[in-house]
């Protein structure tokens, strides 16, 4: 517990200094304020430099406040993970290739508080991002077009967490495994997008799955999921990021060999 204790201060003094603490919060803020302001002001912006003939009136329906949110999520789907994978592909592989690991593994070194700290550390600034991106997004959806039950956004937010939580440990596992950030980065995306475009091409074959984890989501600020295939997809998310984080310590023991000294 010693350890992981002075191991969660190492990885917030690093992202501290590597300032992903301040710039991965304020790009999932930016994302979500531009949603609502981007769909407001639509009909002006096409209107500026659409080069539409004179007198051309554009009508556009105005969108419900709950779809506006869930469009902000769409953004978090397609950038926020990017930048997520960006951000962490690096966390346990670039210290390995770099040899900065060296330092660690020369002292004793308990692999899964090594582990527990930089996920710990990555998963607290990435829900951190999400929560502010989405109570930014929240704010000014109100402001433009509406309030959204608090009980239904709330329920919405935790929801996507918990999805954010597993592409937290996708990516920390690839960082473990593989032998460069890039490599990690590749790994990880081309999983989630991979198994994102399977579940939409096949995915009414199985109600309950980790990937309907963000449809469920979106499903809460309406009527809300069909309850026991939620829970049970929550469920099933859970033990599977245990297992990821589980076989992420057993790499990381594993290919400690392979750091450059």
């Amino acid at each position: 517990m010693k350890q992981f204790a002075i191991l969660m201060k190492k990885e917030w003094r690093e992202n501290l200094r590597n300032f992903k603490l301040f710039w991965i919060p304020a790009v999932f803020i930016l994302l979500g304020i531009m949603e609502p302001v981007t769909n407001y002001f639509l009909p002006q912006i096409l209107d500026s430099v659409g080069n539409l003939p004179e007198g051309t009136v554009l009508e556009f329906p105005t969108p419900e406040p709950e779809q506006i949110l869930v469009a902000v999520m769409g953004q978090y789907q397609l950038l926020g993970l990017l930048i997520l994978a960006l951000a962490y592909m690096g966390t346990i592989a670039g210290e390995r290739r770099s040899g900065t690991a060296t330092l660690l593994y020369v002292r004793p070194l308990s692999f899964p508080a090594y582990f527990m700290s930089k996920w710990m550390m990555a998963s607290i600034i990435a829900l951190l991002s999400v929560w502010l991106g989405f109570l930014s997004g929240y704010y000014y959806t109100y402001l433009l077009f509406g309030g959204v039950d608090l009980t239904g956004f709330a329920q919405f937010a935790a929801t996507y967490s918990l999805w954010i939580l597993l592409v937290i440990s996708i990516i920390l596992l690839a960082s473990a495994w593989m032998p460069n950030a890039g490599l990690a980065a590749a790994f990880s995306l081309g999983m989630i997008v991979i198994s994102q475009l399977v579940d939409s091409l096949l995915g009414t074959y199985w109600p309950i799955s980790p990937l309907k984890l963000p449809a469920y989501a979106a499903a809460w600020l309406g009527s809300g999921p069909v309850t026991g295939d939620f829970w049970w997809s929550a469920g099933v998310t859970v033990l599977l990021i245990a297992a990821l984080i589980g076989l992420g310590i057993f790499l990381s023991a594993k290919k400690a060999a392979t750091t450059k000294v």
